[in-house]
């Protein structure tokens, strides 16, 4: 957990009146109160790709709240599909089988 300070020590190209629009925007929601925010490994990852979007892939401050909304649900999606597989795992070999029969169909 860092402060503001922290994180703009720990991520190259952002200014702090950058993370308060993206906090206000709700793109980096770090705990605690506006005068003692407190962000966590998550957070710091969240700007880190706010940055790369904005920087090297020239997105939009305007398009901002698409992409991060699409990469949200493909990495909610990509959990989702490891917790599947993992209980797929579980199964006995035979149901394990059928599904890969029924998948291929």
């Amino acid at each position: 957990m860092m402060t503001l300070e922290g994180l703009l020590g720990q991520v190259e190209g952002v200014a702090a009146e950058d993370v308060r629009r993206w906090i206000a925007a709700r793109y980096v929601r770090p705990g605690g109160a506006p005068e003692a925010w407190v962000f966590g490994e998550m957070d710091v990852a969240r700007v880190r790709l706010i940055v790369e979007l904005r920087d090297v892939m020239e997105i939009s401050e305007p398009a901002l709240p698409t992409v991060l909304s699409l990469l949200d649900q493909v990495y909610d999606l990509r959990r989702r599909m490891r917790r599947l597989n993992e209980g797929f795992a579980r199964l006995p070999a035979e149901m394990r089988a059928e599904l890969a029969r029924f998948m291929m169909e």
